[in-house]
């Protein structure tokens, strides 16, 4: 791989990461705070490609111009083959989507939460929607005081348990999907049916002082009281932070 097709290999890295972090699909790989740094970066090795790509040219030309094409010399540096490998990736961000993880992941990781001490008013409303991460956060942590009798509203994907039990879900990201944990929800009263793993819904309940241990990691899962759900479509964001 002389210098011209490593430059154009650049080209393609940078122009991937270009159009993965200028759509919605950044948001399947890094949380979405990240995106300017990945459009920076995308940036900076399209503009390196290009000026790579025209130093080169240039040397050539006027190589060419001074000595002629007669010695054989001027070809530029070859690096290693294997360097056409990088060229995977890139087809993989061009030609291929991947989902978001979901229920298989979650299924197969023990609920994770870290420790908070501080909880905030919830949002006005009623009910007052927050995330799958506040609620179970606050009905752990806080034993549901600062959530009383109000009623919440949380939205995620269907997980089943081993036992046949529903939760509903949320992935978190650190910061990308390399370290995405889920947080789960047991879901009492009006359960859903019928809905397939991976399914997303929308459900409203209040909080009830119960709770299970994962089968996983023995960490607590808090029931939600379901006093009516629904379907919607999976959201742009899937990810929690």
């Amino acid at each position: 791989m002389n210098r011209q097709a490593q430059a154009v290999v650049l080209l393609l890295v940078g122009g991937a990461v270009l159009r993965t972090s200028l759509t919605d699909m950044y948001l399947r790989y890094v949380k979405q705070g990240l995106r300017p740094f990945l459009i920076a970066a995308g940036l900076l090795l399209v503009i390196a490609a290009v000026m790579t790509l025209w130093y080169e040219f240039r040397g050539s030309a006027k190589a060419a111009h001074d000595h002629g094409d007669h010695d054989g010399h001027g070809h530029g540096h070859r690096g290693p083959w294997v360097a056409w490998l990088l060229i995977l990736p890139v087809f993989a961000l061009l030609l291929v989507s991947p989902p978001a993880l979901g229920s298989y992941a979650a299924s197969r990781s023990g609920t994770a939460l870290q420790q908070v001490s501080d909880f905030p008013p919830l949002p006005p409303g009623d009910p007052a929607k927050i995330s799958v991460l506040d609620y179970a956060s606050r009905a752990v942590f806080d034993e549901g005081r600062s959530i009383g009798d109000r009623k919440v509203r949380l939205t995620g994907f269907v997980v089943t348990g081993a036992d046949g039990r529903s939760y509903l879900a949320r992935m978190i990201l650190t910061c990308c999907a390399a370290d995405a944990r889920p947080v789960k929800v047991a879901l009492a009263g009006q359960v859903p049916t019928g809905l397939k793993s991976d399914s997303w819904i929308e459900v409203t309940g209040r909080y009830v002082p119960k709770s299970i241990k994962d089968e996983i990691n023995g960490e607590r899962i808090p029931y939600l009281d379901v006093a009516e759900y629904h379907e919607v479509a999976a959201p742009n964001e899937q990810y929690e932070s």
